[in-house]
């Protein structure tokens, strides 16, 4: 669903919060390509052998697709007016990021509350948030913050709760492995830091949502 963005009291509000950093710029597929033709040939392996062929290419695709993630769209809000006090929860964001300290993979669950005045944000803008700010190298606990700082920057306020629960290959397939090892953070602004009522509601519903994935 589409709408068009109107302005609202918060328009001069929103434009003081800083930007999201910009997607990564398009990367060299071809000289990627011959990067992991040279890894395969370093680890053993004949990159022109059956199985192999194309592997190369295949890989420098994927990560063009992954660090140009498409989140660019404008923020639809929808005008509200006898909102009061209500909480609302968006969970069950699947996203997947790399660990920039391994280059493996990390499996993030998110969820994102905040508290509407005046107006409600679409839906679909939280995902967007999660996935562009997961297509880059990242850490968790970097990646809840800077989708907690966006989605302030979207409402307005920084009455925004974002909590995160990690699978991270790193841990799961190196290391110590420990495949049942998850990692939780959260990032909590304005209302949510300071009512200990309303933060455990974030919490409980967020807490819900990731054991219906279990």
């Amino acid at each position: 669903m589409t709408s068009t963005v109107t302005a609202s009291p918060k328009a001069a509000e929103r434009s003081a919060v800083p930007e999201p950093d910009p997607p990564a710029a398009r990367i060299d597929t071809g000289r990627v390509a011959g990067l992991i033709a040279q890894l395969l040939v370093e680890l053993g392996e004949d990159p022109d052998r059956e199985g192999l062929a194309g592997t190369p290419q295949r890989v420098a695709g994927w990560w063009d697709a992954f660090l140009s993630p498409d989140g660019a769209a404008t923020a639809t809000c929808f005008t509200e007016s006898h909102l009061s006090g209500q909480l609302v929860v968006v969970g069950g964001m699947s996203v997947w990021s790399l660990c920039e300290h391994h280059l493996l993979p990390m499996n993030l669950q998110v969820s994102a509350g905040y508290v509407p005045v005046g107006e409600v944000v679409g839906l679909s803008k939280f995902g967007r948030i999660a996935q562009r700010h997961a297509g880059r190298l990242q850490v968790q606990e970097r990646f809840t913050r800077q989708v907690a700082e966006e989605i302030a920057g979207v409402i307005g306020s920084d009455n925004v709760a974002v909590a995160v629960r990690g699978t991270h290959l790193c841990m799961s397939m190196r290391g110590v492995r420990m495949e049942a090892a998850r990692t939780s953070s959260l990032q909590a602004g304005g209302r949510f830091a300071s009512d200990s009522v309303l933060s455990q509601q974030f919490l409980a519903l967020a807490t819900d949502q990731w054991n219906a994935v279990a």
